[in-house]
């Protein structure tokens, strides 16, 4: 650096990590080891998010600034031999979305420090990020506590000649996740035909939309768990846990380019029936009402709760609370899904039988779950992941910034970002399909497909 031995960004208390509101503080030190002339010496602090149609394109095709502040903290004048420290603050304002880093855009924040020279000398610059968490309480969203359940059928023919009705449903014990929790599933398979089914597939899916001038989807399987199928004529269940991973929250609240929504999506092979279930993961978990204290796996899909009906608050939007759903308030379920579900537990069927599980991307070969960083899922060493997958401290809002397989967790204190150890962010699969990938349906979608099929039994 010639005449500059040194010439870097410290934040107050080495600290990473900020919310809405805060102010970001620090000093920029610089050693040099003879005089060195400058015009300026500025800070600059910058909040933005930019998009792409390309992988890993550093060329946005759209952008769009949070804020833009610039300090100057030296005017014209010289900089003798030796070190020199030049104090800054920024307000960080209070509608700002959280970071975020995708292979199709990003959401970052940093600090840049410069030192314009006189004329034919060379200028310097330095930059170091910071990231910002703004929490998703998920209390805040309506009806979160509350079970979630869908239903499907399906009629199918076989040996060219055969037809039969094949219905699916599955259950959540809750609409919202904090990494660390597990997501506990009921599933029911009623095979009304003289077919085996094929193997029933549960699966974690995150999926990442960026909207540039060809908006561009990003679908990631994140956990799956594999059951066996179901004989003929029998009336199967399946319970089994996916453990969430550290994820990004959903939704970027105060972001207008990048959308994060997240599902569950239980399917079968053959015949192919799927439904899915959209679920919220936030940064602070529920707090349960007294009648939930525990969260166990509903003993029956449809016995463990009120009919499934959608929280008012959409992944792209930033949630609020609202009223109370009221009695009158009519569920999103087609009228015929009461019948429906008699049939799951009515005649037709020769029995009734649990269902194995033949393979969990969580699971090592012996069976175990994968162990995991103790520091994987908590922001300040208070909120380690406490024993049995326990829920993490409230106070301390786990904190997730990527998609990929380099995901960086931050420990209160610690000045550098420290890769996490957790293998299972690693989905199992990528998607090979060539991109833009086409959207799963959405909940109001899925609905109308199942009213369309109900219709067309009656």
């Amino acid at each position: 650096m010639g005449k500059l031995q040194e010439f870097d960004i410290f934040y107050t208390n080495n600290k990473v990590v900020y919310g809405p509101g805060e102010s970001v503080s620090g000093v920029v030190r610089i050693r040099t080891s003879s005089a060195l002339h400058y015009k300026a010496i500025k800070v600059n602090c910058q909040g933005s998010c930019g998009v792409s149609t390309k992988i890993n394109d550093t060329t946005w095709n759209l952008e769009e600034r949070y804020f833009n502040s610039t300090l100057s903290v030296a005017d014209k004048g010289v900089l003798s031999p030796g070190e020199h420290s030049f104090p800054f603050q920024f307000l960080i304002p209070a509608a700002v979305p959280t970071s975020f880093e995708g292979p199709f855009g990003k959401v970052v924040y940093r600090v840049q420090a410069s030192i314009d020279t006189p004329r034919f000398s060379k200028d310097y610059k330095t930059l170091k990020v910071f990231y910002l968490l703004n929490a998703l309480n998920l209390n805040e969203v309506p009806n979160i506590e509350q079970p979630s359940s869908a239903l499907t059928s399906k009629k199918f023919s076989y040996l060219l000649v055969k037809t039969g009705t094949l219905m699916l449903k599955t259950c959540s014990d809750l609409r919202g996740y904090v990494p660390g929790q597990v997501i506990k599933l009921s599933t029911e398979i009623h095979n009304k035909s003289g077919k085996d089914t094929g193997c029933v597939l549960a699966s974690l899916i995150q999926k990442v939309m960026y909207k540039s001038k060809r908006p561009m989807f990003d679908l990631r399987t994140i956990a799956e768990v594999q059951g066996a199928g179901v004989k003929a004529g029998k009336h199967a269940e399946w319970k089994e846990q996916i453990i969430v991973p550290p994820l990004p929250q959903s939704a970027l609240a105060g972001c207008s380019l990048i959308d994060i929504e997240y599902f569950i999506q239980v399917s079968l092979k053959s015949p192919e029936a799927a439904v899915i279930l959209p679920i919220y993961i936030g940064n602070i978990p529920v707090n349960l009402s007294p009648s939930r204290t525990t969260f166990s796996t509903p003993e029956r899909c449809g016995a463990a709760g009120p009919p499934s009906v959608r929280p008012s608050v959409t992944p792209s939007a930033t949630p609020s609370v609202t009223p109370s759903v009221t009695p009158s308030v009519t569920p999103s379920a087609p009228p015929a899904q009461e019948e429906l579900e008699g049939d799951l537990c009515a005649g037709g069927v020769t029995g009734s039988e649990e269902i194995p599980t033949k393979s969990h991307s969580q699971l090592d070969p012996s069976g175990l779950p994968v162990a995991m960083s103790p520091s994987a899922f908590s922001h300040t060493p208070a909120a380690a992941l406490p024993p049995s997958l326990g829920w993490p401290d409230a106070s301390a809002p786990v904190f997730c910034l990527s998609t990929g397989a380099t995901v960086p967790f931050f420990t209160e204190g610690s000045a550098v970002p420290v890769p996490t150890s957790c293998p299972l962010i690693l989905p199992p699969e990528y998607s090979s399909s060539d991109y833009p990938q086409e959207p799963p349906p959405t909940y109001e979608e899925s609905c109308s497909t199942m009213g369309s099929t109900f219709n067309s039994q009656q």
